[in-house]
């Protein structure tokens, strides 16, 4: 049988972010959720969410806000204030300036924060995107110490350059990763009919989602905003359920992975 996962990250991000991730759980297709836990938002996100049937996942984030250990101990990580770097400067930097032993200092605070939250590990681990090999080299390297479910990225591929070959393994399961919110004139139904009409047996095709609605927060701090919204449209939207129901097709979560 053909499978699918949708996954939704940045629970945490912001409230406005939170109540869109929300309502695609409560009154969408959303079954696994990947929380920021480092966020002034985090435990507003989880007050939301934390009674759901879903899966939870530890969306390790090193470019937004203020870390959980002390930035003293993660100088590479964190800018004159001690917030974390933004996106924008692993974009431009011409090296992988994150320290690998720094990494996974921080890596350790955030997964101590995550278990604090849920009281359970998370059913997922996985990083906030940026640019950083020494990153996901340690986040990898975390999860198989700890015995984590790890959904890292393609080698050689970042998130936003997937071509439809891309996947990763988690527990010798395939599993092919879709991601066009970054693209221009990015329209979700697209790259789901896209993903749905070649899904492949072999494996399980996912699509990763940034839903939410804006607030000033995220406005002021995110380059992803109107494919946020356009994404709780598509992913409340019953007739895509009903499509997905109809071909057959079955809708899993990391659980079950």
């Amino acid at each position: 049988m053909k499978k699918i996962l949708f996954r939704a990250d940045d629970l945490g991000y912001s409230e406005a972010v939170n109540y869109g991730i929300e309502k695609s759980v409560k009154e969408g297709m959303i079954r696994s959720v990947g929380v920021m836990v480092n966020m002034t938002a985090s435990e507003h996100g989880v007050s939301l969410l934390r009674d759901e049937d879903i899966a939870f996942g530890q969306h390790t984030n090193f470019c937004a806000g203020r870390p959980i250990s002390n930035s003293k101990y993660i100088p590479s990580l964190v800018d004159a204030d001690g917030m974390f770097k933004t996106s924008a400067v692993y974009r431009k930097a011409k090296v992988d300036f994150v320290k690998y032993e720094e990494a996974l200092i921080e890596i350790e605070a955030q997964y101590q924060k995550f278990l604090s939250l849920f009281h359970k590990k998370p059913d997922y681990f996985e990083g906030h995107a940026v640019a950083s090999d020494n990153f996901f080299r340690a986040l990898k390297d975390f999860a198989q110490e700890y015995g984590l479910k790890y959904s890292g990225l393609p080698e050689g591929k970042n998130p936003n350059n997937l071509d439809k070959e891309s996947y990763i393994v988690v527990n010798d399961h395939k599993v092919y990763m879709s991601m066009e919110s970054m693209n221009d004139a990015y329209d979700p139904y697209d790259t789901f009919y896209k993903m749905i009409n070649n899904c492949r047996k072999d494996g399980v095709e996912m699509m990763i989602f940034h839903p939410g609605y804006l607030d000033d927060y995220i406005i002021q701090h995110s380059s992803l905003l109107l494919p946020r919204t356009k994404e709780v449209v598509f992913l409340t939207d019953s007739n895509v359920y009903s499509d997905i129901q109809q071909r057959e097709i079955k809708t899993i979560d990391y659980r079950d992975l």
